[in-house]
C-alpha cells in the first residue's frame, strides 16, 4: 500500500517533536518525506489508521527519526495522533541556527489537537545548549510548557552555561 498522504502530513508535523524542536531547521517543512520499513498495513479513510513496521526510517530534510513502529491515526481526514515505539525511538534534526538536537525514547507520542507531545520511557533530549532526561515528559508546543517528573522518578536537566554553548553546525 502507498503511504496516505494524510498521514505524510502527520509525520510532517513530528518535526515538533521535542523541546527546541519549534526552531528546528524551517526548510525541513519543504521538503520531500520518505518512510521505509519492513512493512505498512492501514487504510485510507478518513478515520484510518496506518502503522509501519520494522526498522521504520523516516526522513525529511534534516530530520531523521528511527523506531521499531511508527502508528499514524487521522480524524475527519485530518492527521490526529502519532505513537513511535522502539528500544529506542531516535530522532536528529538539525536546528535552523546550525546546530543538532537528538531526542531518544522508548515512546513519543504526539497529539496534534492539542498540539502536545509525550516522551515516555528512558527519554533524553539532548542540544548544544544542555539537556533534559527522565521517564515521562510532556511538552505543550503552543505554550512550551514542560511537565516532567512528579511519578516518583527522577528528571536531570543540564543547562549549559552561554559560553559553552557551540552555534556551529556539527557533522
Amino acid at each position: 500500500m502507498s503511504p496516505n498522504p494524510r498521514a505524510s502530513a502527520l509525520l510532517l508535523s513530528l518535526l515538533l517533536l521535542a523541546p527546541g524542536l519549534a526552531w528546528a531547521k524551517t526548510s525541513d517543512r519543504n521538503q520531500d518525506m520518505t518512510i521505509e520499513s519492513d512493512g505498512q498495513n492501514g487504510d485510507l479513510n478518513d478515520n484510518g489508521t496506518n502503522v509501519w513496521t520494522g526498522n521504520v526510517l523516516l526522513k525529511q530534510g534534516t530530520l531523521s527519526i528511527n523506531a521499531s513502529r511508527a502508528e499514524l491515526r487521522q480524524r475527519n481526514g485530518d492527521p490526529s495522533y502519532a505513537v513511535l515505539t522502539g528500544k529506542q525511538v531516535k530522532l536528529r534534526q538539525q536546528l535552523d541556527d546550525g546546530s543538532w538536537m537528538d531526542a531518544t525514547a522508548d515512546r513519543m507520542e504526539y497529539d496534534l489537537s492539542g498540539e502536545v507531545i509525550t516522551f515516555i520511557g528512558n527519554y533524553c533530549v539532548k542540544s548544544d545548549k544542555g539537556s533534559n532526561c527522565g521517564q515521562k515528559m510532556v511538552y505543550n508546543t503552543k505554550t512550551s510548557g514542560i511537565q516532567a517528573g512528579g511519578d516518583g522518578s527522577r528528571v536531570r536537566t543540564v543547562i549549559k552555561p552561554k559560553s559553552a554553548q557551540q552555534t556551529k553546525a556539527k557533522p
